[in-house]
Formats: C-alpha cells, sequence, structure tokens
C-alpha cells in the first residue's frame, strides 16, 4: 500500500544523507523506523511476534501464584 508522507527540507535531507551512509533505501529506512515504533507499544510486527505474544500471555495466567486465603482475626 502506498501512502503520502511530508517532511520538512530538513529532516528529509537528514535521512537521505543516512540512507546513503547506511546503504539503504529510503523504504529501508521507513520499515525499520516503524517497526521499532510499533515494537515500543507492544504491537507484534508480524503474525510469528503476534503468536509468541499470544502464549507468553497464556503462560503468564497459567503460572500464577494461587490466591492465599484470608486469616481470621482472633
Amino acid at each position: 500500500m502506498r501512502k503520502l508522507i511530508a517532511f520538512d527540507e530538513d529532516t528529509f535531507d537528514k535521512l537521505k544523507q543516512l540512507g546513503r551512509d547506511r546503504m539503504a533505501t529510503f523504504q529501508e529506512l521507513a520499515d525499520e523506523a516503524f517497526a521499532d515504533l510499533l515494537k515500543k507499544h507492544g504491537i507484534p510486527i508480524d503474525l510469528r511476534a503476534a503468536l509468541r505474544k499470544s502464549v507468553r500471555l497464556d503462560d503468564a495466567s497459567d503460572k500464577a501464584p494461587p490466591r492465599r486465603k484470608a486469616k481470621k482475626a482472633r
């Protein structure tokens, strides 16, 4: 899917230079940036990551410590 994104001229120049320095395309820089943003917010990027997150959540709820019974006051 294609989307149009606007950058100010200074930011775009710096992104072009970063792409040249790393020998990466603008698309590769954008993919990396958006993947990092999703990871920061805990959103899985692909199906494999989503399944791993789902399994971790299930394991965490299964291994919750049992509740202790409240002691009666004397």
